[in-house]
């Protein structure tokens, strides 16, 4: 066993509607740790998580929780009462990224480009929210991750039964500008930009369906753009997720207009980690393999114990 880490805690599951993927990532972590020798042992979360983890005599923990509980700051909070060392962002950089209203409060008072907004409730004017942003338009749950809840409007009528879906997974739902463009990707690793990647979704948008269940989706790493275009787009991922105090590892979502502006999405503190997820292909694309890039991150907590 490895005499650095110690015992090691593997969260996944959790009680978020991300459990299925976070199940599917906490094992391929479990596996990666395992194939270095790590005494990793996987933590199905549940409300006892307390008693497990005390009981359990861990030393520090890999969070590969998705979603709302794991990925907001609550368990990160929870962690530091414990004084154990997790990989990732802290319990702001969690809480900012996971809202997207404050992630973009923060990113306009960065001056960093994302697209204008609207809170969306059941006495909100259609009209007036088409008005002010325009159509088509993204309705999206503020506080879910994997896309759940994301919708396309074309028209005034559609706004209200798309905010009654989102609300389904979360009673804060807002309203963004339709991008019409390309999507893209650009993870982080210990403040460093891996490659970037280019998403081409079968559908409208890559949605839940194109990130963990189709087999078409075009994952284009080159990405295509000019060497001076990508920079930039790691760049503006780099300041994006330093603005919110992201720590350790993550992942910026941009998309590029057609006439080649860049408009920041949302930032993601702790990304998909199975054979479908963009973090790994980005470290492939690097040279860093799925073993050694799941032994780097847990490696950050060395650090910041």
């Amino acid at each position: 066993m490895n005499p650095d880490f110690g015992k090691v805690a593997v969260l996944m599951g959790g009680l978020s509607a991300e459990r299925e993927v976070s199940l599917k990532s906490g094992a391929a972590v479990l596996a990666a740790l395992r194939s270095h020798d790590v005494d990793a042992h996987g933590v199905d979360v549940g409300r006892d998580i307390v008693g497990v983890l005390q009981a359990g005599d861990f030393e520090r923990v890999f969070i590969a929780l998705h979603g709302r509980g794991g990925e907001d700051g609550v368990i990160q909070g929870l962690l530091e009462s414990l004084g154990l060392p997790y990989t990732g962002s802290g319990v702001l950089g969690s809480a900012l990224s996971m809202d997207k209203i404050r992630s973009k409060q923060v990113w306009l008072a960065a001056g960093l480009p994302t697209p204008a907004f609207a809170r969306l409730d059941e006495h909100s004017d259609w009209g007036a929210v088409a008005s002010e942003l325009g159509l088509p338009l993204a309705v999206k749950p503020v506080r879910e991750g994997s896309s759940l809840g994301i919708a396309r409007v074309t028209g005034v009528d559609g706004i209200e039964p798309a905010r009654r879906a989102a609300a389904a997974f979360d009673a804060l739902v807002m309203a963004e500008p339709w991008i019409a463009g390309d999507e893209y990707t650009v993870a982080i690793l210990a403040g460093e930009a891996l490659p970037v990647i280019r998403l081409q979704a079968p559908g409208d948008f890559y949605d839940y369906a194109a990130k963990y269940e189709a087999e078409d989706t075009g994952y284009h790493c080159p990405c295509g753009l000019a060497v001076d275009d990508e920079a930039a787009l790691q760049a503006l991922a780099i300041q994006a997720f330093a603005a919110l105090d992201g720590r350790g590892w993550g992942r910026v979502d941009i998309m590029r207009d057609s006439e080649g502006r860049p408009w920041l999405l949302e930032s993601n503190t702790v990304p998909g980690l199975t054979d479908h997820s963009l973090v790994p292909l980005a470290a492939q694309a690097a040279g860093i393999g799925f073993d050694e890039l799941v032994w780097r991150i847990l490696a950050q907590t060395l650090e910041a114990a």
